[in-house]
């Protein structure tokens, strides 16, 4: 069985994805230099988008994919 994409909840259609949402930044490294090159991606009428380098899913709340089975982001980016 598949393991489900990562899933963040969030409010506006337009977003982005560095990959380095979940990892921590240091004094002598950031990031996204442990992720991968910020993409933008808009969510269609299908109400989610997959970013195309980490398979994380961008849901759009109260949009059709959204389930209320998620915690909603607190900015329309990968940081949360």
């Amino acid at each position: 069985m598949e393991d489900a994409p990562e899933t963040t909840i969030v409010d506006s259609p337009r977003v982005w994805c560095d990959g380095a949402g979940d990892i921590r930044g240091g004094e002598n490294y950031r990031p996204a230099s442990l992720g991968h090159p910020r993409v933008w991606m808009e969510i269609d009428e299908e109400g989610f988008v997959d970013c195309g380098y980490c398979d994380r899913r961008f849901v759009l709340k109260d949009g059709p994919a959204d389930t209320g089975q998620l915690a909603e982001a607190s900015d329309t980016g990968a940081a949360a």
